[in-house]
C-alpha cells in the first residue's frame, strides 16, 4: 500500500515538473518527486515483522528475520543531497529574480 502513495507522489511531481512555468514551482514539484522515491526506496526494503540489524554478543539466530539496512541508508544519504540541490536551485531562482523580476519563464525575456 505504500508504494501505491510512493508511486503517485513521483506522478505529482513527475506531472508539475513538465506543467510549471514558475521556477519556485518547479523547485517543489522536484522536491515532491524525491520525496516520492525516498518513500518508494524505504517501503521496498521493508519487511513485515522484521527487527533493525544489530548483533550483540548475546545473538542467537532463533528465526529472526531482519530488515535490510540499505536502502534506509541510500534514503539517508538521497535526503542531505536533495537538500543541497533544493538549496542550490532556491539561490539560483534569488539570482534569476534578481536579473529579470519574475520567477515565470515565460516572462524572461533577452536582455
Amino acid at each position: 500500500m505504500l508504494q501505491y502513495a510512493a508511486i503517485a507522489m513521483l506522478m505529482l511531481g513527475l506531472y508539475g515538473l513538465l506543467t510549471q512555468r514558475n521556477i519556485i514551482k518547479i523547485i517543489v514539484s522536484i522536491n515532491i518527486l524525491e520525496i516520492g522515491l525516498n518513500l518508494f526506496i524505504v517501503s521496498v526494503g521493508y519487511v513485515e515483522g522484521g527487527i533493525a540489524p544489530i548483533l550483540t554478543s548475546d545473538f542467537n539466530n532463533n528465526g529472526l528475520v531482519f530488515v535490510d539496512p540499505l536502502p534506509s541508508a541510500l534514503v539517508l544519504t538521497a535526503i542531505v543531497i536533495g537538500v543541497g540541490t533544493t538549496a542550490l536551485g532556491l539561490a539560483l531562482a534569488k539570482n534569476i529574480y534578481q536579473k529579470y523580476g519574475t520567477f515565470e519563464i515565460d516572462e524572461m525575456g533577452e536582455e
